[in-house]
């Protein structure tokens, strides 16, 4: 029978759980805890290397090290369930985030600056300013009203025609500044009429898929 830690570990990394050998900074683990409580929540194995080996860790000294990082390091407090699982002779930690209600989450960095970050697939990528601010919106819900003008006409046209819109782009095409294309898009995620994806060539707008 496989045990269940194993059969965890065999998933590998994703979108919910991520290995960690183990924890050598607070503010580093931090950022992980924002990224989980951010998205769709997850799981950390402490105590699993990134190739799935597993290692064994101190449980007591990598628990204070995640009790520091949520309390600590980010900013509201992040909560966390914690299981021991005994393999082999060797202790793994698990530490569960729940997805949060009170988003966004900031994590401090080594220069004491906070920021906030998103999981997407097996990484932790730093939110921009766009989607913190629909985290707000959505985490305080208000009524709001959406104007549709000459310039989301603009911005329906091309994304009918090329699919997917960088800001910067949206900036150029439609001749405004970046704060008033960011307004656009905010309202328009918000009220799920566009998607924003994250990739290596940075940040993209589409239309949501329905």
């Amino acid at each position: 029978m496989v045990h269940p830690i194993e059969k965890m570990i065999r998933e590998g990394e994703h979108q919910q759980q991520d290995f960690k050998f183990c924890i050598t900074d607070s503010r580093k683990i931090a950022k992980s805890l924002s990224a989980f409580a951010n998205t769709d929540g997850g799981k950390l194995l402490i105590g699993v290397k990134d190739n799935g080996k597993i290692a064994g860790t101190k449980v007591e000294e990598e628990f204070h090290m995640i009790e520091a990082a949520a309390e600590l390091y980010c900013r509201p407090k992040i909560s966390f369930e914690s299981k021991v699982w005994q393999i082999k002779g060797k202790s793994v930690l698990e530490i569960t985030v729940s997805p949060s209600n009170e988003m966004p989450h900031y994590a401090e960095n080594e220069k004491g600056k906070w920021l906030a970050y998103l999981r997407k697939d097996d990484e932790n990528i730093l939110a921009n300013k766009v989607l913190l601010e629909v985290w707000k919106r959505k985490s305080k819900p208000i009524g709001s009203f959406l104007k549709y003008t000459a310039t989301e006409t603009i911005l329906m046209d091309y994304l009918n025609d090329k699919h997917e819109i960088s800001l910067s782009q949206f900036c150029k095409h439609a001749k405004i500044s970046r704060y008033k294309a960011e307004r656009i898009f905010v309202k328009l995620i918000c009220w799920n009429v566009l998607d924003i994806d994250f990739s290596d060539g940075g940040s993209k707008y589409r239309l949501k898929r329905k």
